[in-house]
């Protein structure tokens, strides 16, 4: 069985509040080793950090303040979190899920919010979980304006081959999900088939981002599998290959050797 890493899911979330241990349970018997749970809002980060389980893969957690529920933060909010990083830094290996959405109002608090992110990234010396949408441009202004230290993922990344080019010159990975599923999503597909394997990351966002043939159905960890075998056949690469670099290089980036 090959080990795959789930780089961005929201397992904690209420969709899995009365089958969680089921669902990681079916995701190990696919291989699922290793499980990223990205932070949305102060409390939900809070909560997360008391997420245990017994089906034998490893939780690792990031904090961070969505922008999608940019209306629901208060105005400590950011502050709180960042002083509770500080403290158990040695629990995080990202900050996130952050980033620019522009299908939510209010792009300029969306951006001094996200900066913010950016800015603790570099203090903690972690790497960031980004959120886009229709904010390409946004989110470069951002690293201009603070260059990100230590990278990121760029969570479901869907753009240009140029957009992809962008993201691993400034040290991030691309986070590979259901979109890639789908084949009207050509230019995503074309852009992920012409960048190396090393610079990509695996991730559901179960329980959202319904897979091809899966639409309308809860998302879970499981079928990461279908992403993976998705993306080894648009990279025509042995599976083993895929498998292996993904995961080796999804460990090092969130400095889990030791751990």
């Amino acid at each position: 069985m090959l080990p795959l890493f789930d780089s961005h899911c929201h397992i904690d979330f209420t969709e899995f509040q009365h089958d969680r241990e089921l669902v990681l349970t079916r995701a190990f018997k696919t291989g699922v080793r290793h499980l990223v749970v990205p932070g949305v809002t102060r409390k939900q980060s809070e909560a997360q950090l008391g997420l245990s389980t017994n089906s034998g893969i490893q939780l690792h957690f990031a904090l961070g303040l969505h922008p999608y529920f940019l209306a629901h933060h208060q105005h400590d909010d950011f502050d709180i979190l960042a002083q509770q990083a500080h403290k158990i830094r040695h629990q995080l290996v990202a900050i996130g899920e952050c980033g620019i959405d522009a299908s939510i109002s209010d792009l300029e608090s969306q951006y001094a919010l996200f900066v913010r992110h950016i800015e603790l990234a570099n203090q903690l010396n972690l790497p960031l979980i980004v959120h886009h949408r229709q904010s390409h441009h946004h989110i470069a202004r951002a690293f201009k304006d603070v260059e990100p230290k230590y990278g990121g993922v760029i969570h479901a990344f869907s753009g240009s081959y140029t957009q992809a080019r962008y993201y691993i010159d400034k040290g991030f990975k691309l986070g590979i999900g259901g979109t890639i599923t789908y084949p009207r999503a050509n230019k995503t597909r074309q852009a992920i088939e012409r960048v190396p394997i090393s610079t990509l990351m695996l991730e559901t966002d179960a329980p959202s981002m319904p897979l091809n043939g899966h639409q309308g159905e809860r998302n879970e960890p499981a079928l990461i599998v279908e992403v993976f075998n998705t993306l080894a056949a648009i990279k025509q690469v042995p599976t083993s290959v895929v498998a292996e670099t993904i995961f080796n290089e999804s460990l090092a980036f969130f400095g889990l050797q030791q751990k």
